[in-house]
């Protein structure tokens, strides 16, 4: 659960992220994504298993397409729930050197609605620098992508202003993750009006 605080006499809600961790080193983050509201914008669950909407099936593209805007990425077991994503990024120590870190974007696709490719993935620079690489960074591009296909189709979607990730420990956590990722839509009925339970 995310900690509040006040800010100028209003509640405001902590930054999930863990203070003093440098979110670009190389490891394994576990990562949830929600949309707005957990409105199932991605579809539905049918028999315990997940039937992607046109906008689910989008968001499986823009997820799958992370490592072709960030070369430094690795993707490991993932799923899009109806109003939620799990994932595992692997952020790669192969790729250390920026220079070598060369991304395969390509601005002939901007106008196709089919694709999550956004001049916002390579164009955005944050204001930190060395940020415009960490894990923030990836799960921002990855959500303008969804974001921009959106907008062209005049859908009125809306993400979560924030996301939720946990940095894995170890190989046995990892397996555990995996697991818990997979058995997801099994367990649709106990967690869709149960946030916490998203988060493991």
């Amino acid at each position: 659960m995310l900690g509040e605080g006040k800010f100028k006499n209003k509640y405001r809600i902590s930054s999930p992220r863990l203070k003093g961790y440098d979110y670009a080193q190389a490891g394994y983050y576990f990562i949830t994504i929600c949309a707005k509201g957990r409105i199932c914008w991605f579809g539905e669950i049918k028999n315990g298993e997940m039937a992607k909407s046109e906008i689910g099936e989008i968001a499986e593209k823009c997820w799958l397409e992370i490592p072709s805007h960030f070369p430094f990425v690795r993707l490991e077991e993932f799923i899009i729930m109806p109003n939620h994503i799990h994932g595992i990024i692997v952020i790669d120590d192969d790729c250390r050197d920026a220079k070598s870190c060369v991304s395969t974007f390509n601005p002939t696709n901007v106008g196709d609605a089919k694709s999550c490719v956004s001049t916002m993935w390579t164009k955005y620079k944050n204001k930190f620098g060395p940020q415009s690489r960490n894990l923030s960074s990836i799960i921002r591009g990855f959500k303008i992508g969804v974001k921009n296909f959106s907008n062209q189709s005049k859908i009125d979607f809306l993400w979560q202003n924030r996301f939720y990730d946990h940095i894995v420990r170890n190989e046995n956590e990892l397996n555990k993750i995996r697991q818990y990722i997979v058995d997801n839509p099994l367990k649709w009925e106990l967690d869709r009006n149960n946030p916490e339970n998203l988060l493991m």
